[in-house]
């Protein structure tokens, strides 16, 4: 009698792979491939235009909040929306290609962002997708306005800027004649608040501060929103101090000094201010919201 133990047919049988998964790795690969010039064109612009390069550190802080949020992702449970992500993907290329046929940039890029939405509701299901949806939504951050949408905003934040200026400089003692966009400082210093000068781009990095911000803190929904929304301020604010001091230092120093100063000292000391602003509204609203106190429990004799 031979020793070797015979196992029945039906104990051999191996598991087999998902032909849908097959066809999602080669989707994938696919969308890779074909968003590799739009990706391309994206990082050019983080690069060569300041008012939007945060854009590029905006993938790396979308994957910080999900790493944030790993213990309670964990517990979800995966189902595959096969159906729904895959017209979502649809919907997303048709957004594509109708950029692309009347040349609106603007909706190829956002397309991406439908593109990883529908991938993630064909890989993980509607729970996943209802629990990261802003994470997804933050990724829009990282895609430059629109040109006539960054007109519209540039233009007034431009003016903005010049008025408080001339404002704040006036209620230092400072004599300022204003022509425009350029100022004459005590009839001998001239001064242009330029376009790159507007905030414009600490306002792109602080909206980006903030949503990652809302996003971690342990608040109510409408603190978050608040935290948010005053991110705008918050830009004016610091782009106005930034202005004032190059100002100061135009009156005071070298040219050469106040320039370094407006593009390079003041980009890394705006940021840790903008954060220092933050913290304190934080502070402010925790000591807005009062708790119920209970009243002690009656003991009866």
């Amino acid at each position: 009698m031979s020793d070797v133990e015979t196992v029945p047919y039906a104990e051999t049988r191996t598991t087999r792979l998902d032909p849908r998964w097959l066809a999602v790795v080669g989707l994938l690969g696919l969308l890779i491939w074909t968003y590799l010039p739009i990706l391309r064109v994206l990082v050019r612009e983080w690069q060569k235009n300041p008012n939007y390069s945060v854009g590029q550190l905006v993938p790396f802080a979308a994957l910080y909040m999900l790493w944030t949020d790993r213990h309670r992702l964990a517990r979800l449970t995966v189902r595959p929306s096969w159906v729904a992500g895959l017209v979502l993907i649809a919907v997303a290329q048709g957004v594509r290609f109708y950029g692309l046929m009347y040349l609106y940039e603007s909706l190829e890029r956002y397309s991406l962002i439908l593109t990883v939405a529908g991938l993630v509701l064909l890989v993980a299901g509607r729970v996943v997708l209802q629990h990261v949806i802003w994470v997804i939504l933050f990724l829009f951050l990282m895609i430059p306005l629109p040109e006539r949408v960054h007109n519209a905003i540039s233009g007034p934040l431009q003016t903005v800027a010049t008025s408080g200026a001339v404002m704040t400089l006036e209620v230092m003692g400072v004599t300022v004649e204003q022509r425009g966009h350029q100022l004459e400082l005590n009839g001998r210093t001239s001064v242009a608040v330029a376009e790159a000068c507007s905030g414009l781009r600490m306002l792109t990095a602080f909206i980006m501060v903030s949503a990652v911000f809302a996003y971690i803190v342990n608040r109510p929904v409408w603190q978050k929103l608040v935290l948010l929304a005053s991110s705008v301020p918050i830009a004016i604010v610091c782009n106005l101090v930034r202005l004032v001091v190059t100002s100061v230092l135009f009156m005071w120093t070298t040219t050469e000094v106040a320039s370094k100063f407006s593009h390079d000292f003041a980009g890394l000391t705006m940021m840790p201010l903008a954060v220092l602003m933050l913290m304190g509204e934080l502070w402010l609203l925790s000591r807005l919201v009062i708790e119920e106190q209970r009243e002690p429990a009656k003991i009866s004799v």
